[in-house]
Parts: C-alpha cells; sequence; structure tokens
C-alpha cells in the first residue's frame, strides 16, 4: 500500500483467548481483553505501553471504545475498521501507517466473539441483501456454494478437489493440541456428510465457536529489544469489490487478484518466495480461488493444485497449518487468529505443525461473500 514502508513494523506478541463453547459469564469483551493480556505478556508489554487500540467485532459496534472501557486506557490513536473477517488485516495496515507516522508507539488489535454461546444469527449483523431476500438464499453458505458451483461448471473442478481442502486442514488441527475437531477425516466422509447447500455438506463449512485474539504491533527498532522474535510487516494490500454475491462480478476471480500483487509488490516477493500461507477457509472453495488469485497456480488450476495431500501436512506447500476456519477455530471474524498462526510460524513456534526454515508467511483475510480481501505478508529478521 502507497506510503508503507517495507518491514518498518513488527508483530511482537500474539495470543488467543480461550476458544471453543466459552462458558455463559463471558462475553466477546471479556475475551478481547484476555487476548490482548496474554498478547501483551507474550512479548513483555504492559498494558500501560499500549497507546493504539485497533479492533472490530460483529457484537460490537463500538469496539474500541468497549475494550478502552474494559482495560481503562486512554490510547492517543484507534480504529474500528469492520469489513469482515478480513478486518485485521486492513487493521494492521492501519497500525502500521499510525506507527510509522508517530500517531502511536505500541498498537494492539483485537477480537472476540460470543457466537456458539448465543448462536451465529444472533451474534451476526444483519446483512444487507434486499435484493436476494426473494430467493431464500441461506447466507453466507449458498453465496459460497454459487462461487463453487460457477468454479466445477467453468474449470471442471470436481468435488472430491474441493472436500481435500476440509481433508488437508482436518491433518493440520491434529497437529494442533487448540484445535476444535479432532477426529480424522476423508474425502469420502467430506462429501457423505449433512448436505447444507449444494454442493457443499457440513464438512465443507467452517466452524461456530466462541473466542478470540490478539497482537501486538510496534516499530522494528523497539521490537529488537522485546521478548520473543519479531514478524517483521514486509507488504499488505486489500480490495473491496462488491458486498452483495449477485453483485460480485466473477463467482471466480475474487479481490485476492489485486490485494495479493499489491502485498507482493510492497514486500519485494513473489509466491515463489512463501514458505507457509494462510488462507480465510470459511468455506473449502476458498483456499482453491486464492490460491489462483494469489498467484499460486493459475486460474482454474486450484481444484488440481491441492490433489493428493499437496496442502496438508508433509506436501509441497503449507496451507493453514492451524487446522484452519474448517477444523482449528472460527470465532466469525477469522482473520486475527490466521494473523497469529502466521507469527507463530515465523518464529519457529508451531511445535509438531512447524514449517521447517520459515522466514515469510503469508496471511490472507476474507469478509462478506467474497467482498473484501486483504494479504499480509509477513517475514523474520532474515528478510529484511
Amino acid at each position: 500500500m502507497s506510503g508503507l514502508k517495507r518491514g518498518s513494523v513488527a508483530i511482537v506478541g500474539a495470543a488467543e483467548s480461550d476458544l471453543g463453547q466459552v462458558v455463559p459469564d463471558m462475553s466477546p469483551v471479556d475475551l478481547m481483553a484476555q487476548a490482548t493480556m496474554r498478547a501483551l505478556d507474550d512479548c513483555g508489554l504492559k498494558l500501560s505501553d499500549v497507546d493504539g487500540v485497533f479492533a472490530a467485532a460483529s457484537q460490537l459496534s463500538m469496539a474500541t471504545v468497549d475494550i478502552c472501557e474494559y482495560l481503562d486506557i486512554q490510547p492517543k490513536y484507534q480504529d474500528s475498521t469492520r469489513i469482515g473477517g478480513s478486518a485485521f488485516m486492513s487493521l494492521l495496515a492501519h497500525a502500521h501507517l499510525a506507527l510509522q507516522q508517530g500517531l502511536c508507539n505500541v498498537a494492539m488489535i483485537t477480537y472476540g466473539s460470543t457466537q456458539r454461546s448465543v448462536t451465529r444469527a444472533a451474534a451476526s449483523p444483519r446483512e444487507n441483501v434486499y435484493y436476494e431476500t426473494t430467493y431464500r438464499p441461506r447466507l453466507p453458505v449458498s453465496a459460497y456454494a454459487l462461487a463453487a458451483s460457477r468454479h466445477m461448471a467453468q474449470f471442471g473442478t470436481t468435488r472430491e478437489q474441493i472436500a481435500e481442502v476440509a481433508v488437508s486442514a482436518r491433518k493440520w488441527a491434529l497437529l494442533n493440541p487448540r484445535a476444535w475437531e479432532k477426529d480424522p477425516l476423508t474425502i469420502e466422509g467430506v462429501i457423505n456428510a449433512r448436505p447444507v447447500s449444494s454442493p457443499f455438506t457440513v464438512r465443507d463449512c467452517c466452524l461456530v465457536n466462541d473466542g478470540g485474539g490478539a497482537i501486538i504491533v510496534t516499530t522494528a527498532e523497539r521490537a529488537k529489544s522485546l521478548k520473543k522474535k519479531p514478524a517483521y510487516v514486509l507488504g499488505v494490500g486489500e480490495c473491496m469489490s462488491h458486498r452483495n454475491i449477485s453483485s460480485m462480478p466473477d463467482f471466480t476471480v475474487t479481490g485476492a487478484a489485486v490485494s495479493g500483487p499489491q502485498a507482493f509488490q510492497m514486500a519485494g516477493l513473489k509466491p515463489a518466495d512463501v514458505d507457509v500461507l494462510g488462507l480465510y477457509d470459511a468455506f473449502t472453495i476458498n483456499p482453491i480461488l486464492f490460491l489462483e488469485d494469489l498467484g499460486f497456480c493459475p486460474k482454474g488450476e486450484g481444484g488440481r493444485f491441492v490433489e493428493g495431500g499437496r496442502i496438508a501436512p508433509g506436501g509441497e506447500l503449507a496451507v493453514n497449518t492451524s487446522g484452519g476456519g474448517l477444523s482449528y477455530c472460527h470465532p466469525g471474524m477469522y482473520g486475527l487468529m490466521i494473523l497469529i498462526e502466521q507469527v507463530r510460524q515465523v518464529r519457529g513456534e508451531a511445535g509438531k505443525r512447524q514449517v521447517k526454515d520459515c522466514n515469510i508467511s503469508l496471511a490472507h483475510g476474507n469478509g462478506g461473500v467474497l467482498s473484501t480481501q486483504c494479504t499480509a505478508i509477513l517475514g523474520s529478521e532474515a528478510t529484511l
């Protein structure tokens, strides 16, 4: 993005809140605060060090105001941009600019949701689908199912190839102690599961969990003196293409085709340089679309690209090493959880799922019904 300097800021702290089915007296703000304090402990900073607050939450209309009141802090700068699950990559870019311009010195980016406890419908804002309600779509799943159906019809992508995304995610989840799903999954298990919206079954759809997360961002200079290895922000990009799925220009091409090149240009890198990817997998078609649009394979080849365990543990390209939204957790707006995992990979902290010699990671967020796309590229000190 114009005006941002490669590697001038770094993520220095990263943590989740409690995940899964949270006890009823935990609110979204409780989860945000819990994750924030854990992220501060992760990097050795104190709450009093934070002077920039960035937050988004579907259950809170003024997320930064809520968390600042809860934590009793008065930041110099705040931003509560909310554009769906990609908001946190966008907020990372905003924090980058604020830090670079001296508007704040230590920024926290945080999120929390109790959608499993209160139901997803109660936790989500009313969708702006006035021209689509006549057809009674089951949103958001039916919107993504349209994209999957179109990809299958246009490029010959098979049902088995789409199911491979869920199977690969589950294999990664089995290596993650914090993942919600712990049972092995097969392609047949995906295809023969309960139908939801053709061609999807329930195993093609993300989890519905309570939870939250936080990251701490500061200048590259300050990052050097802190507790953990920094994950430097090398490149960011974003694109908003539509609001309603009926207005999407092409069901098979997402805004990642714009945000990805922006991020790679800023980072001075190309897809072949990336060691690990975190792709927003709200549904199984998403990683296939994003692998194509971000430049990891040609358009239409995503289904064939993921075949044979290529993105699973032991495959050629590590994708969604936490288990992703399909098997690790998905507390609504999932983008911040992707960033947390990518930080851990760059630091070498991912345990059994750690990608060997990981120096460059890519975190890609998606919001709405393929509506907003934001890409962030992180790197170790070796990439500066």
